[in-house]
């Protein structure tokens, strides 16, 4: 599986996916600078976390204007799978790919911790590995995760099982306990319509191995390579 990961200025995570990457694929991934209208043929693209352009104006909309992006939309059209992580599903979002939009936390803090999230489905390219229902450990650092959508758009999206993963406590109840920043429905991460688009708050890139305190995360990717291998 050939994987491309965007850096924007001001991406700071690129290097945390590249390495779960390679750890599950054994191959290093491309690195596609923002600037780049056009990259290699790729079965994965990933918008990684950070601070792209500095968070101005607002998270990722400056971001979602690259040339790169416009390519990116395009690939996806065509069913290559993105996966957005924090400041990337920021970007996606802004960028049209994933509805709705990601506001300041509710409390108006910077949030840096493990959070547990609720995985809402298996069936997906990027969660076939777990279970409905499981609760996995994963960190979070954003000031801006607070995700939001029009009450058409969350029922469709609740509706048509878009929503990939919800806050929770540790042992699953989905009360607004858990969730640490205000997101509407405690949602944590969502797909497109066709679900070959993923965007989460959380980072799955940084819960892979036993040192970083979990590996929670790296089901997801073995998941991705095995969807698309």
């Amino acid at each position: 599986m050939k994987a491309a990961i965007l850096v924007f200025p001001g991406s700071n995570r690129e290097g945390d996916v590249a390495q779960a990457l390679e750890l599950v694929t054994g191959r290093k991934p491309t690195m596609v600078w923002h600037g780049d209208g056009d990259f290699e043929k790729t079965d994965l693209i990933v918008v990684p976390g950070g601070f792209s352009y500095g968070d101005y104006l607002r998270c990722g909309a400056m971001a979602a204007q690259s040339p790169v992006m416009a390519e990116v939309k395009r690939r996806a059209a065509q069913g290559v799978p993105v996966l957005g992580i924090c400041n990337g599903f920021q970007i996606v979002a802004e960028a049209g790919l994933l509805p709705g939009v990601l506001m300041r936390n509710e409390n108006l803090k910077f949030v840096c911790s493990d959070v547990h999230l609720k995985v809402e489905t298996s069936q997906s390219l990027f969660t076939n590995r777990y279970q409905a229902g499981q609760v996995i450990k994963v960190p979070v650092a954003h000031a801006e995760g607070n995700y939001f959508a029009d009450a058409e758009t969350l029922k469709r999206l609740e509706d048509r099982g878009q929503i990939a993963f919800r806050y929770c406590s540790p042992d699953g109840a989905v009360d607004g306990t858990g969730n640490p920043n205000g997101s509407i429905n405690n949602i944590a991460g969502i797909f497109n319509e066709t679900k070959t688009v993923l965007g989460l708050m959380p980072h799955p890139e940084n819960a892979i191995e036993p040192m970083f305190g979990g590996t929670d995360g790296k089901a997801l990717f073995e998941g991705i390579v095995e969807a698309l291998s």
